[in-house]
């Protein structure tokens, strides 16, 4: 199983296969992850505890446990924790390159924008 920390908090895969991926990510109280798009994934997000606000293509969505949404491919996207304890949700990722470098950041909070 792979484990990756990052500034937000943390990630961990759970099953991956040739066309999908499946990770629990764990996002800090008040924290948020880049505003951002990929060119061959999309992904279905569940929330699993905590609130989420999900901006997708520039629409705002509040996101309890249980609650699911979709991100099509080459959406803009983005997830934040507005609430005051740890917010996990469990991503789904399907496509044909599911790499971690299948990512254009478009805003984000930690300097890891791509210069034009």
């Amino acid at each position: 199983m792979q484990y990756d920390e990052r500034p937000w908090g943390n990630f961990t895969v759970l099953d991956e296969g040739p066309t999908y991926k499946v990770k629990r990510i764990e996002v800090l109280s008040q924290k948020r992850l880049s505003y951002q798009k990929h060119a061959r994934r999309a992904e279905h997000w569940m929330v699993v505890a905590g609130t989420a606000k999900v901006t997708l293509d520039g629409r705002e969505l509040t996101l309890n446990p249980g609650q699911t949404v979709d991100i099509p491919v080459a959406s803009a996207h983005r997830v934040e924790n507005i609430g005051t304890e740890k917010l996990v949700f469990i991503e789904i990722q399907r496509g044909s390159y599911l790499g971690e470098d299948d990512i254009t950041r478009l805003q984000d909070d930690y300097g890891r924008t791509q210069e034009p």
